[in-house]
């Protein structure tokens, strides 16, 4: 057979074309790769670089790779934070003529860190709270859109910094399924397993030194059930109100948006008594404030930094009661005022700190950081503090100390 490159951009295929197909992946040359930290996988992984991008390359056999590529497909179509598909190599061969294996090309996640590469410095139990949530949410995003991960662990994972928490994005769909809805029995499988893997892999660790004394591995496996319990029941479940309190109605859907998720389609039933309103969240979408981000200043960030650069945005057009020097005057449509204040806040406070001082992080993640620091600089004034000063001080007293912990990005 041929090789054949199935892409979903009609450039890669040229690009791809440079790589040494005819060599197992264990044999590439160092020109060819990109030194990232690699997570723990059956198959043989290796970054790469193809044009301007990195790109992950998975050894695997010809129908898991076409198989896995389409799954990745679907889910990015239905918004699931996994990892991007990018082609499927078949057809390839050895100089002697012996057949190789097919490969899954998928791009690398900017700013991303497989489990393992967290755990070089041995994290804190806070921290490593962080890491099961943001595992529970992702859980329950896949079970919400009925796709049975059937692998669910930390080595399947990558995760981003976001905003003082994390966000965790799926690596490997190879034994996943997508289903229209999933059974109580699926998802408890799917639970159950995310449980034995966390803890063995957490034990694994725990003999090798890198995990915290007060660490039990056990227990956090349990956690994530309980986590990903909670924030379901929270989706899910059925609201009895009484028959006027629609102001009951309008707390929960706040309450789902502060989580993160939107109410896209709602089911209100009235008692035959009418004493009673019957409540129930149909379609619940992720990404509430990612969204809204998104439409009022095209900025794309994860959940949490979402939230906190809303909460900027909405701080600063409070300020914005006279003309302003574009002509808009007060009462201002928000996306003019949302505009104005990328333009003039967010870009100029992000361009401010050198790229080469920002390691992995992304612009919403250090501006970020740079609100946080402004919070504490502003208490320990007891007056606030401007954003100038926050970046001269950030610059000068909190990332040399960071260094260590901040890997120069590659994309």
């Amino acid at each position: 057979m041929a090789l054949q490159i199935s892409a979903t951009n009609p450039e890669h295929p040229a690009l791809l074309l440079e790589l040494p197909w005819h060599l197992p992946l264990q044999e590439w040359p160092e020109q060819y790769l990109v030194p990232l930290p690699r997570g723990i996988s059956r198959h043989v992984v290796r970054y790469a670089r193809a044009g301007d991008e990195v790109i992950a390359v998975k050894e695997l056999a010809r129908r898991p790779a076409l198989r896995e590529y389409e799954l990745l497909r679907d889910l990015d179509r239905i918004g699931i934070p996994a990892v991007d598909p990018l082609a499927v190599v078949t057809g390839r061969a050895g100089t002697d003529g012996e057949p190789l294996e097919s490969v899954l090309i998928t791009r690398h996640l900017g700013g991303s860190m497989p489990y393992r590469s967290m755990f070089e410095t041995t994290l804190r139990p806070a921290t490593m709270h962080r890491l099961m949530d943001a595992l529970a949410v992702l859980l329950v995003r896949l079970h919400l859109a009925g796709f049975a991960w059937g692998d669910c662990s930390l080595s399947n994972t990558l995760f981003r910094r976001d905003a003082g928490a994390y966000a965790a994005y799926l690596v490997d769909a190879e034994t996943g399924e997508l289903h229209p809805e999933l059974s109580p029995g699926q998802r408890a499988y799917d639970l159950d397993l995310a449980r034995v893997n966390i803890s063995g892999e957490l034990l694994d660790l725990e003999a090798s030194g890198a995990l915290h004394p007060s660490v039990d591995p056990i227990e956090f496996g349990t956690e994530i059930c309980a986590r990903y319990e909670g924030l379901w029941l929270e989706l899910t479940r059925t609201s009895v109100y009484p028959a006027g309190k629609y102001h009951y109605i309008e707390r929960r859907i706040r309450r789902l948006n502060d989580l993160g998720f939107d109410v896209a389609e709602m089911q209100i039933e009235h008692a035959s008594n009418g004493d009673t309103v019957t409540f129930v969240p149909k379609v619940v979408d992720a990404g509430h404030h990612q969204r809204q981000l998104l439409r009022l200043t095209g900025l794309d960030a994860e959940e949490n930094q979402a939230r906190r650069l809303l909460n900027d945005l909405e701080s600063w057009m409070a300020t914005q009661d006279d003309h302003t020097p574009d002509g808009a005057l007060p009462g201002a449509r928000p996306e003019v005022l949302a505009h104005r204040w990328v333009r003039e806040v967010f870009r100029p406070t992000v361009r401010a700190v050198p790229p080469g001082l920002r390691g992995a992080m992304d612009q919403a993640e250090i501006y970020h950081e740079l609100l946080e620091h402004r919070w504490y600089l502003s208490e320990r004034a007891q007056h606030d503090i401007g954003l100038d000063t926050v970046v001269e001080d950030y610059i000068r007293n909190i990332l040399p100390e960071a260094r260590e912990t901040l890997r120069p990005t590659t994309d």
